[in-house]
């Protein structure tokens, strides 16, 4: 038996099809959409969900995860037997479920003295595939016995070493979330820029502004082949719009060599803050 359980939440964006293969528990976020809440990964697929952003008329939320489900999940990782739980987390700059776990932990330790199961909770300081393909690479990881504390130290290390690049396609979304002043936003709008925005250490910053739609692909991929460490992965996030995320990606293996690792639906809590309509590359910065 696999002695790690690795687990993560919804936001990370895995597919479904890695969970399912490599035993990945995948902890959902409620959604609140004009007063409904829904169950991530349950009720709706990411497609499904910008139709749904599209006609609320309100900007939908999002709710962490409680202490009271990370207690759940610790209990049934003992019981099944496993050794070793390493919870990846969504950025802690940007939600407060990394410190539910850190909690439900801590309580859950005191509660069970005798408890033989080791707890690691991994800040991924980053959001959808940023630390997707961590968790699956993780999972791996595990699935092949290698120990807990060295995929630990692969996970903090690809925290630190990984950056998002990514475009929202407007900026209504952002001034909605407060990512964007609204004076901002406006005027971004009405001058049809296009921000390049980088999501690394946990914080995001605007790098560029383009002019226009069509150097969005051109600059994000001339960025990221740039900035990449060789030969290592990256992924490709989409929205609304997969063609787009599809072009990108044959740029990308135009420019590197090779294809993404992986490629997935920008979930809710990354759209509903940059909105549906959106692109991203994720890679392993050189930089850093």
């Amino acid at each position: 038996m696999n002695q790690t359980l690795i687990v993560t939440d919804s936001a990370s964006d895995i597919l479904p099809e890695h969970e399912s293969r490599y035993g990945i528990k995948v902890l959902p976020f409620s959604i609140t959409v004009d007063g409904k809440t829904y169950v991530e990964r349950k009720d709706f697929t990411p497609p499904e969900f910008y139709q749904m952003m599209l006609s609320a008329h309100s900007l939908p939320t999002h709710s962490q995860v409680t202490p009271m489900v990370f207690a759940s999940v610790y209990e049934e990782a003992e019981k099944a037997g496993y050794e070793n739980l390493i919870y990846i987390s969504i950025n802690s700059h940007g939600s407060g479920t990394l410190g539910s776990a850190c909690v439900a932990r801590d309580s859950y330790l005191e509660e069970h003295p005798d408890s033989h199961l080791k707890i690691y909770c991994v800040d991924s300081l980053s959001y959808t595939l940023g630390y997707g393909y961590m968790v699956v690479e993780a999972a791996k990881k595990a699935e092949k016995g290698v120990p807990a504390e060295e995929i630990v130290r692969f996970c903090e290390d690809w925290a630190k070493r990984s950056t998002i690049l990514f475009t929202p396609f407007t900026l209504e979304y952002c001034r909605k979330s407060g990512r964007v002043s609204c004076a901002a936003a406006i005027v971004g709008g009405l001058m049809g820029i296009k921000p390049v925005i980088t999501w690394t250490d946990g914080d995001s910053k605007t790098i560029a502004k383009l002019r226009g739609e069509k150097l969005v692909i051109p600059t994000l991929v001339k960025m990221a082949a740039e900035r990449m460490v060789p030969k290592t992965d990256y992924c490709i996030i989409r929205g609304l719009r997969p063609e787009i995320a599809d072009q990108a990606a044959a740029e990308m293996e135009k420019a590197v060599g090779y294809p993404p690792a992986m490629i997935a639906n920008a979930g809710p809590v990354i759209s509903i803050n940059a909105g549906p309509d959106l692109l991203a590359i994720c890679i392993r910065d050189k930089n850093k």
